[in-house]
Parts: structure tokens; C-alpha cells; sequence
């Protein structure tokens, strides 16, 4: 199969610590070409720690010869880069939130149809066995009927200079952390929930949404309730309830590659204590997107995935104005 050349859109935290790493760790699949940043220094650190190319300015990275991108940078900055890199057919993996409004979605879609080329959302914990071991689990009937799904994702407080707190780029609990239990909903439970109530807080001062709650249902009115926050006692769950029992899963969107996540399964009378195995979730998602390239899986599947996540995402920030 052929090796991918991909460029990285910027030097953010996560590309240090976790996907350039994983890239690197597929050394079959992908080579790493290039890193950009808007500011020489950083560009210069990244590409000696990576062994690549530095290159300053986002549009000169996609002038390089390379087939993909991996775009790190805030949310609010998707709309113009991964546009451009799509339009110039390169394939595109960003960083969640991927788009700033449903619409904004739309367009990334499009375009990438137009291109013919690969798109994918970076929720990265999708791809941790812990969570095939769940669906497994209520796919064999371990807890019943399901009834009820209920995630959380909050956070201490962060540093007042972080991007998160800016909401002029894309920053807030919405787009940052509430995401997470949202694609957990219809990974576990399937694509029919729609958003039909939410809240969010905005801090007066930045402008910027600080915590909130969704609920969700299908048309069968199993709900799904989600609560997320950047300044909060630190949540990163979720439970599923059914007819026989439930399922929860602590650490469930951020477990660390050496970390044995435990899944707990409670039957009447009867509680089970699951430890899994390690997983570098950032390596299987680094997996699925050359996989969706090369067109061993579909890019359509991830297509779907992006417009149902922003539409939802977009519902909810609609839904707390009403």
C-alpha cells in the first residue's frame, strides 16, 4: 500500500505529546513530511524533535509535496485551513470540534467530495477496545434493553491565556468538551438522537460558553443526557442503563496509552469489575484515517459522522438561546 506524506498544521500540545508520536509509530503507513507553524522558533523545535521539515506559514505547508494534513489548530481557524488543503486535494484530519457551525461542516463535506479525498474528526477515543468491549457487552444482551445514556466530560480550570477561554477562535466548553459525550451517544446507541433540549453558561467577561447540559432522543424515546464543563470537579464518563443492568466507563475519553481502563457491569445482585487491556487510541485513530485514504473503510462513514456531530453541536447552541 502506498505511504502517505503528511504535513502538520501547527505545533499545538497534542501533536507533540500524542498524534505525531502515533503517526510515527506506522512508520508502513505514513511519513511525516513537514510541520508548520506561524512562528519560525516553534516550527524549528517541532521539526528537530520529529526529524522533518520546518516550515513557516500554514500556506507554504500546503505548497510542499505532501498528501495529507493534520490540523491541530483551534476550531475557529478550520473553516479557512481545512478548506484550503481540501480544495487542493489533500486529505484532512483536525482536531475536534471540526467546524465551527453546522454550515461550516457542510462546506468541509462538500469539498472534500468535490476532492475525493479522506476527512476525519479527531475523536480519538473511538478507537480504544474498551468501547468494543461495551458494545459487545450490550450487543449480547448483558444489560437488556437500553433505556437510558448518560456521559460527562468536565474539567478543572485552565490556564486564563488558553485558547479554550477565546471565544473569537472557537474556544468554550462546547466545542472543546461537551463533543465527547456526544459522539459517545451514537457510537454506542446509533444515529437516530436528536438534540431536543440544552443550556449553556457564558462567562460575561470573555464571552465565552463555560459549562452546560443536553438532552437527547430517538424516536423509540430512549434519552441521552450530557453534562460538560471547563470548570469542573474532573468527570470523563459515561453510563449506559438498561432493562437487566448497566455499563460505565470511567476515564473513557482521555485514558493515557499505558493506562488498563476499567469497565464496570452491574446486574441485579451482581457487580463485575472489567479491566481491559492498554491502548494507544491515538495510534487506531492514525489507522482509521489512512484506512478511510487508501479506501480500505469508507470516507462516507466519516463524511456522515462530521455533519451529524456539528448539526447536533449546532442544535445545542441553538437550543440555549430559546
Amino acid at each position: 500500500m502506498k505511504k502517505i506524506r503528511i504535513g502538520i498544521m501547527g505545533c499545538a500540545a497534542i501533536a507533540k505529546k500524542s498524534v505525531v508520536p502515533a503517526l510515527l509509530a506506522l512508520p508502513d503507513q505514513f511519513e511525516v513530511v513537514a510541520i508548520a507553524s506561524r512562528s519560525p522558533e516553534k516550527a524549528q523545535e517541532f521539526a528537530f524533535l520529529f526529524g522533518c521539515k520546518a516550515i513557516t506559514g500554514y500556506d507554504n505547508l500546503l505548497l510542499e509535496d505532501i498528501d495529507a494534513v493534520y490540523v491541530p489548530l483551534p476550531t475557529g481557524l478550520h473553516d479557512e485551513w481545512v478548506n484550503k488543503a481540501l480544495l487542493l486535494g489533500k486529505h484532512v484530519y483536525a482536531e475536534k470540534s471540526i467546524a465551527i457551525s453546522f454550515a461550516s461542516a457542510q462546506s468541509m463535506v462538500e469539498n472534500a467530495k468535490k476532492s475525493s479525498v479522506a476527512l476525519m474528526e479527531g475523536y480519538m477515543f473511538l478507537y480504544h477496545t474498551q468501547h468494543q468491549k461495551v458494545k459487545s457487552l450490550v450487543a449480547e444482551g448483558a444489560i437488556g434493553e437500553i433505556r437510558n445514556f448518560r456521559g460527562a466530560f468536565g474539567v478543572p480550570p485552565l490556564a486564563v491565556e488558553n485558547f479554550r477561554y477565546d471565544d473569537k477562535i472557537g474556544g468554550g466548553a462546547l466545542f472543546d468538551v461537551a463533543g465527547y459525550p456526544l459522539r459517545a451517544v451514537r457510537f454506542m446507541l446509533g444515529d437516530h438522537f436528536k438534540v431536543t433540549a440544552s443550556n449553556l453558561y457564558t462567562d460575561p467577561k470573555t464571552g465565552t460558553n463555560l459549562y452546560g447540559s443536553a438532552f437527547l432522543k430517538d424516536e423509540n424515546e430512549i434519552g441521552a443526557q450530557i453534562v460538560f464543563g471547563l470548570d469542573h470537579f474532573y468527570q470523563c464518563n459515561y453510563e449506559i442503563w438498561g432493562t437487566k443492568g448497566k455499563i460505565k466507563v470511567e476515564r473513557a475519553y482521555t485514558p493515557a496509552p499505558d493506562f488498563k481502563p476499567t469497565i464496570i457491569l452491574e446486574q441485579q445482585g451482581k457487580l463485575e469489575i472489567i479491566t481491559e487491556m492498554a491502548c494507544n487510541h491515538f495510534i487506531g485513530a492514525m489507522q482509521a484515517f489512512y484506512d478511510s485514504i487508501t479506501g480500505v473503510k469508507s470516507k462516507e462513514e466519516h463524511y456522515t459522522a462530521i455533519l451529524l456531530q456539528s448539526e447536533s453541536l449546532q442544535q445545542i447552541k441553538d437550543l440555549s438561546k430559546a
